[in-house]
Order: C-alpha cells, then sequence, then structure tokens
C-alpha cells in the first residue's frame, strides 16, 4: 500500500524527534552522572601513580622513601655505610644507591623496598646513573667509573675518568654519560656504545653536580669552589656561559619544562635558571645546608635535601615558591625521584 508523501515525511519527521529525545535523555543522564560522582582528590589529580623520592641518609645508614601524595616518609631501607648518591633506573623499579664507606652500591626494589643485590665497585663511591642497560659509578678514591650490569648487577667495566669523580648523569637518550671531576676542574663524556671517554670540557673550580635539559642540548654543572653553573652545549660538547649563583653550589636539577634548579651548600638557598643559564626569580631561601636537588616527572615540584638540617625542602616547579619543609632523616644528601 503506497503512502502519500506528506505521510511519509511526518513519519521521518517524528522518527529523528524521538531520537533527538533519546539523545537529549542520555546527555542530561551523563551530566546527572558527573555531578553526583564524588570529586577526585586532589593528590591523585596532582600526582601519577607510585611517585616516590629515594633520600640518601649519609648520616643513618639508610635510604629514605617518601611518598608524594601522602607527604610523609614511608619507609627506611638500611644499606652501606655513609650512602651518598641515589640513582633510578629508567623502567623505576630499582633504586641504586653508592654507600661511600663501604665501596658498594646497594640495588633497592622500589616497590618493596628491599634491598636485591649489593655490589662491590670503587673506592668511596659517590653518584650514580642509570641507563636502560647499565649504572655507571663515580670512584672519588679511585678516579674511576664503575660500570654495573642492570641485568645482572654485577660489575662489568672500569672506565679510567678525571681526579676525584663526583657526579654522573645520562643524556636523555642513554648514549652518553657526563661525569664531573672534582679534582679536575672538568667533566668527562662517556659514550655509552664503546664505553670509553670521547671528551673533556673544561668548566669550574670543584665542580659536584651536573644535569641535562629534557632533550639533552644544554648540561649544567655546578661548581662549588667558584659559585657559579656552567652551561655547556650538549651537541658541541663546548661550555656556552657561565653564570653567577649562590655559595657553595653543590646539586643541580631539570624540570621537564628546563627550569634549572641548584642548591646553594654555602648560602641555604636554591637558585633558579632558565635554560639559557639566566636566573629567573630570587634566590629562594631553604634549610641549612642545600646539597641534592631532584625534579617530579610531572613538572609538579623539585625535591632538595638540606644535610645539615636533616630536612628536605619541596618547591613548587611553576611559582619557584617554597611549600614544605618535612624531616628526611640524618645528613640527607643525593635523591632521586621514581615514577
Amino acid at each position: 500500500m503506497e503512502f502519500p508523501a506528506e505521510l511519509k515525511l511526518y513519519s521521518q519527521l517524528c522518527a529523528s524527534t524521538v531520537r533527538r529525545a533519546r539523545f537529549v535523555r542520555l546527555g542530561v543522564i551523563a551530566l546527572v552522572i558527573v555531578f553526583l560522582l564524588p570529586p577526585a582528590p586532589v593528590s591523585a589529580l596532582r600526582y601519577p601513580p607510585r611517585v616516590q623520592v629515594f633520600v640518601a641518609n649519609s648520616g643513618a645508614d639508610v635510604t629514605a622513601v617518601y611518598d608524594t601524595r601522602l607527604g610523609e616518609v614511608v619507609a627506611t631501607v638500611p644499606v652501606g655505610h655513609s650512602p651518598v648518591g641515589v640513582g633510578v633506573a629508567v623502567n623505576g623499579d630499582l633504586v641504586y644507591v653508592t654507600n661511600e664507606l663501604s665501596d658498594t652500591v646497594s640495588v633497592i626494589n622500589a616497590r618493596t623496598y628491599k634491598v636485591v643485590a649489593t655490589v662491590p665497585v670503587g673506592q668511596h663511591p659517590f653518584g650514580v646513573a642509570v641507563t636502560s642497560t647499565h649504572a655507571y659509578v663515580t670512584n672519588f678514591g679511585s678516579n674511576t667509573v664503575t660500570v654495573i650490569d642492570v641485568r645482572t648487577n654485577a660489575p662489568v667495566l672500569e672506565i679510567p675518568v678525571g681526579k676525584f669523580p663526583h657526579t654522573p648523569v645520562t643524556s636523555p637518550d642513554g648514549k652518553r654519560v657526563y661525569v664531573t671531576n672534582n679534582g679536575a676542574e672538568s667533566v668527562t663524556v662517556i659514550d655509552t656504545k664503546s664505553q670509553k671517554p670521547i671528551a673533556t670540557i673544561p668548566v669550574g673550580l670543584f665542580p659536584a653536580g651536573v644535569a641535562t635539559s629534557p632533550n639533552g642540548d644544554r648540561v649544567y654543572v655546578a661548581n662549588t669552589g667558584s659559585d657559579t653553573v656552567t652551561v655547556i652545549d650538549g651537541r658541541d660538547l663546548d661550555p656556552i656561559r657561565s653564570t653567577p649563583v649562590g655559595d657553595s653550589p653543590m646539586g643541580v636539577s631539570v624540570t621537564p619544562r628546563g627550569r634549572v634548579h641548584v642548591a646553594n651548600a654555602g648560602s641555604d638557598t636554591v637558585t633558579v635558571l632558565d635554560r639559557s643559564g639566566t636566573p629567573v626569580v630570587p634566590g629562594i631561601p631553604v634549610a641549612q645546608q642545600p646539597e641534592g636537588s631532584a625534579a617530579s616527572p610531572d613538572n609538579s615540584f623539585v625535591y632538595v635535601t638540606n644535610s645539615a638540617a636533616g630536612m628536605m625542602s619541596v618547591i613548587d616547579a611553576s611559582t619557584g615558591a617554597l611549600v614544605a619543609t618535612v624531616p628526611i632523616g640524618r645528613e640527607p644528601e643525593g635523591l632521586a625521584v621514581t615514577s
């Protein structure tokens, strides 16, 4: 039976109206559900899961674990004598801690807080940096870098570097390791493929902390004896500029957005630099003797150890404001953030 064209059109319009009404009802229901759900807690919005700060307490022979969501220390892990430096595996599952007076590195499971290996290295190990395949440990008393296979946690190589190697850092692509030579006013650059030094870069007096920009095109070195930070071009490996900071700069870290934070142990301040090495805010007053510096991967906060105060300063990475000072243990020095 053939219906008139007007009746067909009327039927189509009715069907369209019903579909639109159904969509409107579904939209209203969705909005009601959204408004009825409880708001997500601020901590859940601010942090990715399991962001933790591991802090070497050299005066207590332990590594403290600070939970950034709870805002408190949730574990203290016994390690060797006088732990100083901390490095984290690329996947965040393992934490490497140098024990300066035990000549070892403690390997901690970041989930269980248990030591899973103790690795012999050179004399007075100070800093440690980790790639996807190896951990690089600076031996302050041996003038070498011990290379550890992260699959077996066994030392596989010793690389000669400059006098009193202090702190290493890996390039973001894992192809290079930069090592500050505290007694040689230089930085040794190691190629991780050949496991050999490929360059020596002149810097200031008593270089200590070192960090790279997010894309690796800049390297920042804190010169404790010169009260400066040397900015190095990460491509041609030449120093670009030297920026005055506070007294006795030690630790340095870079946020995901490229802000450089320098812990000035002699003036109890943190200097903030932009990518070029220019100061962007006045020196931030913190607790006594700031030494280590580490940035959160979500660009939320920067954490600074205050060795003489047994505290850790928490700085807002965007504003440069000091937002908290928390007890962290005896003589905290190196630290690293996991995610």
